[in-house]
């Protein structure tokens, strides 16, 4: 018996209801697992802080040497690796984007594999490298070079552990880059050089600005390479991270103080990055 017009339009009805109610279910499933994740990543920075304020006198630690000594080495040697990883890594990066070689999936996985590395084997690496017995320090001890237990060994172990973080977000932007943008910038005379700085770079600034905060991240947050290769000397080698370390087994309100004042640093250094990057991307789009 044929339905009448009334009866195909009820059936309508009934399934647009039930897809609604199919596609209600679907967003309580995408939404609880999402609101639990962000919980999870939301509630210990905000426990750290609220715990930190109850401290009397917190804002004393601020002060104290042993804080601003590790504050002092954490800023300069991050700094320090950072641009030791933009001009070292940036080539690569490009040359890693655009460049088709033998070897080059190797070093490709060459590159990432202090991101899978737990960084105290990192740690153990440097020191068969660099230290008196290992493959160079051997020769560089013949010099009186010794880099072990010193700031630069500081440096050398949060390079080694943060700057593939760089090279993978360049390399992304660079790879992102339209073979097709630079070839006209080639038709209209621009050199090789000045289509990589004035097209290729502005283009990729972006992931640039991107990876060079994941690379302070990553250096500010290093712990187990630099302990087993710099060692935790107050002053030269004893970064924030093995301050606070050190703090939990001495003064427990002191660690708090320490990590809560890293955490606001970590934010500051966080919103001057997204900053940064709508900013670069303005000027991409410009």
């Amino acid at each position: 018996m044929p339905m009448t017009g009334s009866a195909i339009a009820g059936s309508a009805v009934v399934r647009s209801a039930r897809a609604a109610r199919r596609r209600g279910w679907s967003w309580v499933l995408l939404l609880v697992p999402s609101v639990l994740c962000f919980l999870f990543l939301l509630l210990p920075p905000v426990a750290l802080a609220w715990r930190a304020l109850g401290i009397p006198n917190a804002l004393a630690y601020a002060g104290d040497r042993f804080f601003l000594d590790a504050l002092r080495l954490t800023m300069v040697t991050s700094f320090v690796t950072v641009t030791t990883a933009v001009v070292l890594g940036t080539p690569l990066a490009y040359i890693l984007a655009r460049r088709r070689f033998p070897g080059r999936r190797l070093v490709e996985l060459v590159v990432l594999l202090p991101v899978v590395l737990p960084p105290i084997i990192g740690g153990v690496a440097l020191l068969m490298l660099f230290g008196r017995a290992g493959l160079l320090g051997h020769y560089l001890d013949a010099f009186g070079i010794q880099i072990p237990f010193t700031t630069l060994a500081v440096v050398l172990a949060q390079l080694f552990t943060s700057s593939p973080f760089y090279i993978r977000s360049v390399f992304l932007g660079f790879s992102n880059v339209a073979r097709e943008v630079e070839e006209a910038a080639r038709v209209d005379g621009c050199s090789p050089w000045q289509t990589f700085h004035h097209v290729t770079l502005r283009l990729a600034l972006p992931s640039i600005v991107t990876g060079s905060m994941l690379c302070w991240a990553k250096a500010v947050s290093e712990f187990g390479a630099t302990l087993l290769f710099a060692g935790n000397f107050q002053g030269r080698t004893q970064t924030l991270s093995l301050a606070i370390w050190t703090a939990m087994e001495i003064d427990l309100y002191e660690a708090v103080t320490m990590a809560a004042l890293l955490l606001g640093l970590s934010v500051l250094v966080l919103l001057v990055s997204e900053w940064l990057s709508s900013g670069a991307v303005r000027t991409v789009g410009e």
